[in-house]
Parts: C-alpha cells; structure tokens; sequence
C-alpha cells in the first residue's frame, strides 16, 4: 500500500534555462504541532516561509523560522566540487518524487548519483535531511553550510536582528543561540562517516525572496552562517544533518534511520485507518495531505491541561499553508474530509470538544492569532458550520455521549442568535432570517479587508448564512427530540418552519431564475450570480424549495464551475476579476470577485448527487482536475484557490485544508 504510493516528477530531459518549474513548484512537510520545512524543488527561497525548520514554539513566540538554508557541494571521486542550487540543481536534477508524501530528490553528476530526503519526526520540532548514494563503491565528500534568520515565520524577511548569533559546540553537538532572552536554541548535529566542523562566520547579504516581492512585500534579507560541516557519503553510510529546537535528549531518542522508518510507519497506520477507496492511488495522496492540517497546539499549554483533566487530546486544524493559523470556520467546514473521511474519528471528536469550550455569547471563535491564546469571534458562520461538523460526526461515530455534552452549548447558541449577539448577528423578527453585518468587519467566509475597505461586506441577510441556520435548527430539533426534551424541540421547529417560508419568499431572484445572494442588504438585494446559493440546495436539510433546486443547480455549473472549483462571482458581473495576482490591494479586490475556491467543489457535489443520486461517477468527473493540480504549485496538495480563466494559475496559500478536504471528502463520496 504504502510502498507502491509514489509521485514522481521526471526531470531527466529538462535543460538548466528550465528552472522557472523548479521555482514554481514546492513542497511540505508538518510535525503535527503546526511547524513544518518547505521549500521550492529548486532549493531557492522564493518565500519568507521557506525554511528547514519552521517550530512552533509557545505563545506568545508561535511559529519561528530556525533553519532557513543549507547550501550543499558535493566533492565527486575524481576531485571535482559541485554546487548545487537554481541553474546548478536544474543541471543535475534527474527526479523529484514524493515517497508516501516524504519529498526525495535524485541527482546525478556523471555516474554518480544521490539522493536526499527530509523527514520531520512527528511532534518534534526537529529536521533530519539526508543523503546517500545510490551506487556502492563510491565516496562522495559533502559540504553543508546551514544558513538562519531568526525570526517569526510571517515577519519581513528584512527584519533587523536585535541581538547576536552565537556558536557553541560540544562533542559533536551544535547550538547556535540569538543573544537576547527568551531567543529559543537551534540545535545541530552531523551523522555519518567523519563527520567535522569549520567555524567560519559569514554574512550572507540581500538574498531575493522572489515571491515576496510579486506579493508586494518585502523582498531581499540577510541570513547568518556560522560555517560548515563536511561528511562522507556511501551507499552504505548515509549522512544527515539533524536540526532542533527540542532539548538534546529528545532530539537524539531518535537516530535518522529510526526517525524515517518511524514517520513511515506512522503514514502506514493512517492509510489502513481509511476507508478502502482512500488506502491508494489520488485517495491515499489526499489522505496523507490531510494529515498536514492536524495539530495539537503546541502553544496554548491551557488548552492541553484542561483536555488532559477531561481524559480528552486538544486538536485544531491549521486552515492553510503557510500563512494561515487555526480558523473554526476552516475546521468546521474540513472536518468531514480531514477527519471522518479519512477514519480519523476520535481527533473528530477531541476538535469538537476543544471548539466546544471556547463558545462566548453563542459564537465559535473566528480565528486564533499567531502566538495567541484568545481567539476573535468575527464570524456569523463558522458557529453554524459547527452544527453541520457535528451532525456529519454523529453520523458516522454515533457518539451520543459527546451529543449529550454539547447539547446545552448548541441550545445556548441558537438562544443567542434568537435574542442577537455580537456584531449584528440575529434574527429578524419580522421574517425570520438571520441578518448579519457590523461596520467595519467582515463575517461571511467572502471576508477580504483591506485596511477600512471590506471588500464584499455582505451585510444583511446572506444566502448561504440562512441556508446554514435552517440546517443548524432542524438539526438541533432532531437532537432535542432524541433527548425528549419535546417542548424545546417543538419551539426551535416553529423557528425553522418560519426561517424555510420566509427563505424561499424572499431569496428567489425572478429575472434570473436563481436565487439573490443577499437580501435586505445596505444596498438592497444583491442578485450577484455566487457560489453560495448551492448551500440552499447542498446541506442535508436543505431550505430552498426542492422544485427550484435543478435550476440553482444548472446556474451554478453553467457560469460558476470550472475544473478546479466554483468562481466566486459570474464573470457577466461588472465586478469580475479574471486573475489574482499583484500586491495585496490588488489581490484582496480579487479574492472573492471570480477567483476560483477549490473547496466549493464538495457543495457541488452533495448538490448535483441531491438531483442525481445514482451519478457517482458523473459526480467524481468534477473532481477530475484536480488529479493534474497535484503535480502543481505544493506537490500532492490543493492550493486554496485559482485564477477565474484558463490556465487556471494556482494562487493563494499552496496547501489549504478545506481544499484538501473537500476534495477529498467529494472523493470517497463518489467512489464506486
């Protein structure tokens, strides 16, 4: 299973002027603590996030950048000293190829050939890069020169160091510390054939971050190298360069041989937890991308003492790569792909509970920041999405008892809305629908801001927020009623009888025979063609009127779909954007204004097999694309969204969970 599940990109024909594909294409690995090592296959730095060793430290450090770069020259038998890198590594490439979702690259100089894998030991902020030749006989001498910037992972690749690096060894082991308090250690280790050290400090000036600059950021920093190791390399004795940010005797539990078999044997466990049309192939891939979106939260110590007293594990899901934190909107939508869908069902539950305990005034927080343990509550969906993720666990697990335990948070939360809470959001007791909408925040997931300007502010009563509170109610009435708490039951299926009549008076847009995506907004009523009217017909109590649910659905595939999602708006609207690209003005303007999302296509699904039930395999053809797109941009991953045309240009963060999610989840739906 696990040893048959390769993605390989040949790179044998490819000529040096080619090193645009080697820039263009990255990959990723995470330590289930949200850290992680990513990089371009060229071995260049195109992003401030690029780096070996990215930990996630507790708050209020978060996420720091501790190994950015090793340069690497490989010294061949006959004497001759290769350094490879951009063109060079274009030159000798001859393979890039994902192992069971572990990057490995191969090169060749002349007869000689080597390969390099990185591993990263789950829940561990530690490296292992290894080397090792392919055939026996040869001695290749290796020159590894490790570069830092210490910094928080999403800072300004320029920003000054307040303070100095120092060097200290002993026995073999390497720590370079930042001369200023509560600077974490980056610990350094060589394993192999005589391994040394040459102290040799350097300054390593304006090194281009390339996509910084397209982004309209800071685009050149400078990095630190304290000198280099050398080590001989065999076939039969491998080197490693091993980095961390763990205590000594943690990072060697494990030697790199240990290390690499123990994160196999971990994929392993998780391919055979899958259902069996995910344990191979495009489903086994995704499986294992989704593995990257878990995480304990290493930084919020709080949040783990109170699951541990509760005999319960705390988990989040880290909404996107490399930029995003942890988003309850993000985990409430993903949690069916990233978790049911992939046989992950207990870690369904520990999220739930741990999303649980953080209700104030009947919201789900919207987001938690970076070094953070207070979320922000500025969303009018994602406490809904709450409802939909726990009837999508309860279907599948038939936990009762984590029923019983939140059942008095999901009555507080509809009370709420009845009586409205924060930033406008409640209901209309003239209709019924739930409005939404606070001057100067943007609740909806269409939430681009920029500066003052919220780009698509929604405020109203939006479609997709109403489809969601009428799944939300008749889903509670049905939990009430199995309580046999019937006069409660009774009353929140009066609301939701209420809610569906006044939906579908309201919501019907009669000149273009589909639904508004806004009603009662500060502008009126928005008949913009979008994506979030298939909710209407897509959640499992759907409240748009059955006999509409074709046309919705026909709109929707006729100006929205593409190959890798839905378009965020028709591309007739005057407000259409084509491409997502420039600074980040220019790209937020665009977020939700055409650009393609690639986690839509799940919603699309359940609605098309809503209509066509027994079309599993016309459903999977919307899926399609996507088997081209993991070779693109994070190979074996879904970026978070596309330009609105053809090519379809890959944007946004290169690996997102509910892009992965729903894929994923639409996937093993529509398997035969």
């Amino acid at each position: 299973m696990i040893a048959n599940l390769v993605r390989r990109i040949d790179w044998s024909g490819a000529t040096p002027g080619e090193t645009e594909r080697l820039l263009t294409r990255e990959w990723l690995l995470t330590n289930g603590l949200g850290g992680y090592a990513s990089g371009t296959i060229a071995g260049v730095l195109t992003r401030r996030y690029h780096g070996f060793l990215i930990a996630a430290l507790p708050a209020p450090i978060g996420r720091m950048v501790m190994l950015n770069h090793v340069a690497e020259t490989f010294t061949l038998p006959d004497g001759q000293a290769v350094s490879i890198g951009g063109e060079e590594r274009a030159g000798h490439l001859r393979e890039f190829r994902l192992e069971a979702g572990l990057p490995v690259w191969r090169f060749a100089f002349g007869a000689t050939v080597v390969e390099k894998r990185v591993v990263l030991p789950y829940a561990q902020n530690t490296v292992h890069v290894t080397y090792h030749l392919l055939e026996p006989g040869d001695v290749v001498r290796l020159t590894l020169l490790p570069a830092v910037h210490f910094r928080p992972h999403d800072a300004p690749v320029n920003r000054h160091v307040d303070g100095q690096y120092a060097l200290t060894a002993l026995d073999e082991r390497y720590e370079i510390t930042l001369r200023r308090p509560h600077t974490p250690t980056l610990r350094l280790r060589m394993y192999g054939l005589h391994p040394s050290f040459t102290f040799e400090s350097r300054h390593i000036a304006e090194v281009l971050y390339r996509a910084e600059r397209s982004r309209g950021y800071e685009a050149t920093g400078d990095l630190w190298c304290p000198g280099s190791f050398t080590v001989d390399v065999t076939s039969e004795q491998p080197a490693t360069l091993v980095a961390s940010s763990e205590a000594w005797n943690i990072v060697d539990a494990l030697t790199p041989e240990a290390a690499h078999a123990a994160e196999r044997e971990r994929r392993r466990r998780l391919l055979r937890l899958a259902p069996a049309s995910a344990r191979d192939g495009i489903g086994a891939e995704l499986v294992l991308a989704a593995d990257q979106f878990i995480i304990s939260p290493v930084g919020r110590v709080e949040d783990g003492a109170r699951a541990k007293a509760a005999g319960d594990e705390v988990r989040t899901v880290i909404a996107g790569y490399h930029w995003f934190t942890d988003w309850g909107r993000d985990t409430m939508i993903g949690l069916d792909g990233l978790t049911l869908a992939t046989g992950r069902h207990a870690e369904a539950g520990y999220l739930l509970r741990t999303f649980a305990y953080y209700v104030q005034d009947g919201l789900i927080p919207n987001l938690f920041s970076e070094g953070r343990n207070e979320g922000l509550y500025h969303t009018a969906d994602a406490t809904l999405w709450f409802f939909h993720a726990i009837d999508r666990y309860l279907d599948v697990t038939s936990d009762r008892e984590t029923l019983r335990l939140l059942s008095p948070k999901l009555l507080e939360i509809v009370e709420a809305h009845l009586r409205g809470t924060r930033f406008g959001i409640g209901v209309d007791p003239h209709d019924g629908l739930l409005r939404q909408g606070a001057e100067g925040y943007q609740l909806t997931w269409m939430d681009a801001k920029i500066d003052d300007w919220v780009v698509t502010p929604r405020r109203g009563k939006a479609v997709e927020i109403n489809a969601l509170w009428y799944n939300a109610l008749r889903l509670l009435e049905g939990w009430l009623r199995e309580e046999h708490q019937e006069d409660a039951s009774t009353r929140i299926g009066a609301v939701a009888a209420r809610a569906y009549q006044s939906f579908n008076e309201r919501f019907w847009y009669k000149d273009g025979d589909y639904l508004y995506d806004v009603v009662d907004g500060e502008d009126g009523d928005d008949a913009a063609c979008r994506p979030n009217q298939i909710f209407a017909v897509s959640l499992p109590h759907a409240v748009l009127d059955p006999a509409r649910w074709e046309r919705v659905v026909s709109v929707v595939r006729e100006r929205l779909l593409t190959q890798v999602g839905l378009r965020s708006l028709s591309p007739d609207h005057p407000d259409y954007k084509p491409q997502y690209y420039g600074d980040l003005r220019a790209r937020d303007a665009a977020y939700h204004q055409g650009t393609v999302w690639a986690w839509l296509i799940g919603p699309f699904v359940d609605a098309w097999l809503k209509l066509h039930p027994m079309d599993r395999a016309g459903a999977r053809t919307f899926l399609n694309g996507f088997a081209t797109h993991l070779n693109d941009a994070c190979i074996g991953s879904i970026s978070e969204i596309f330009d609105a045309q053809p090519p379809f240009t890959p944007r946004g963060c290169v690996a997102q969970a509910w892009s992965v999610a729903e894929v994923l989840r639409a996937y093993v739906k529509t398997a035969d």
